[in-house]
């Protein structure tokens, strides 16, 4: 684990921190940052300013002839913005970092020391073992349950099953296995989340591994992965991060190596590229406490950067809300998110019938109707979707405008329930796209 001074240009804020996810860039992550914990940022700029040191090294990682910092973020972001406060998200804090510099005594670094790791899966041994002490920002943040299952989902470790070791002993049993040793950390990764796994034909169900396509198929797919990685065709920096786990598995679905739905169970659930491939039902399983729109169970989204919004509004709704508390907002983040879902499957299956004065519903309309001639969705879920365009119906876009604009329609959380039920696996194919 050497040590070295770094310019603090060559530093770069996480966009993949498991405090909020994947990001498109540095400028995303250090806004997220604030957004998130401003005071705690505050706090801990003051801190630097007064101690004037940074008493522990970021860990980093190199990434070309930069270094991504796996641990230190927030220390980093408030010294890169003490540095040009003018990249701070807001003018205020703009004002803010720069009234502070003034008061930095002494050469302001323009190196930090750092711990460099430069091996990953090491840099995650190293994550899954801090966080601990918050010191009203100062000290180390906590992760909560959202941050944890970042991580989770990230790297594949701390989740309970262990995929690698499960997909190797079925390659082993079925005589499959490479002649090299398949680097399991990174089958854990490139498999972390269950839109992944669904996409080669497993599903990770009470603890336990299970075949949603045919078992011969399936593992011939899982055969090929594990060669890729044995190989080093395939390494960590190739599926560092959900977008480059995505561009995998679709080179392998293109090259027709991954099983297809006509090869699936009967009894499974089809899946595509970042979720489900056909509209079923929501989870059957719902947690006994129902306080936000969206229950609190996995709908099986693979979260890219290109959905931050998306993902954004979704967290306020599964996990901060609630629905007798904040009926209002919720019915109005409800419906932007509705709109943001419907336009990301618009841009991403490059649909020719929608027009520019096409409103929410017809445009929500035509995905369906596009989903059901690619027998994504039934007729009667088709049926459900034309709705919105039925502005007496209860579950249609006039009522969810309502519910918006109308000084005298009163919300119903039972009411908005009713509608996220209904919509609700339109709205994750739709994400999915």
């Amino acid at each position: 684990m050497p040590y070295k001074h770094i310019p603090l240009s060559s530093l770069v804020v996480n966009p993949a921190n498991d405090r909020h996810g994947e990001l498109e860039n540095e400028t995303a992550a250090i806004a997220q940052l604030f957004a998130a914990q401003e005071t705690h940022m505050r706090n801990l700029a003051r801190d630097l300013v007064t101690k004037g040191e940074v008493f522990e090294p970021p860990l980093v990682f190199p990434d070309g002839d930069k270094f991504i910092v796996a641990d230190g973020n927030r220390r980093t972001t408030c010294l890169k913005l003490l540095a040009a406060p003018r990249r701070a998200p807001t003018v205020e804090l703009q004002k803010y970092f720069t009234d502070l510099r003034k008061e930095w005594v002494g050469e302001f670094p323009e190196r930090v020391e750092c711990r460099i790791e430069a091996d990953r899966d090491r840099v995650d041994d190293i994550l899954f073992r801090r966080h601990t002490g918050v010191q009203g920002g100062i000290g180390q943040s906590n992760w909560d349950d959202r941050m944890k299952n970042n991580f989770v989902i990230r790297t594949g470790n701390g989740g309970g099953l262990h995929v690698a070791d499960e997909i190797e002993k079925r390659l082993k049993d079925a005589n499959m296995l490479p002649s090299r040793k398949i680097p399991r950390s990174n089958m854990n990764r490139l498999l972390s989340a269950e839109a992944l796994r669904n996409r080669v034909g497993i599903s990770v169900k009470k603890g336990k591994l299970e075949f949603i396509r045919n078992e011969d198929d399936t593992l011939r797919a899982l055969q090929r992965i594990a060669s890729d990685l044995a190989t080093r065709q395939i390494t960590l920096d190739n599926i560092w991060d959900t977008q480059d786990k995505l561009e995998y598995i679709d080179r392998l679905d293109e090259e027709g190596v991954l099983p297809g739905a006509s090869s699936k169970p009967k009894a499974a659930d089809a899946q595509t590229r970042s979720g489900p491939t056909k509209l079923t039902k929501p989870p059957a399983k719902k947690p006994s406490a129902w306080p936000h729109l969206i229950p609190q169970v996995d709908y099986g989204i693979a979260w890219t950067a290109r959905l931050q919004r998306h993902r954004e509004i979704w967290e306020e709704l599964q996990f901060r809300l609630d629905l007798t508390a904040h009926p209002n907002a919720i019915s109005v983040l409800f419906r932007v998110l509705i709109e943001l879902s419907v336009e990301n499957y618009i841009k991403n299956a490059k649909l020719k019938t929608i027009h520019d004065g096409d409103k929410l519903a017809k445009r929500a309309a035509k995905v369906a109707e596009d989903m059901f001639a690619n027998r994504k969705i039934d007729k009667k879920h088709l049926g459900v979707i034309n709705k919105l365009q039925q502005g007496e119906a209860l579950i249609s876009v006039d009522t969810l405008n309502r519910y918006v604009h109308s000084s005298n329609f009163n919300v119903s959380p039972e009411h908005l329930k009713m509608i996220w039920n209904a919509l609700s696996a339109f709205i994750v194919l739709c994400l999915a796209a």
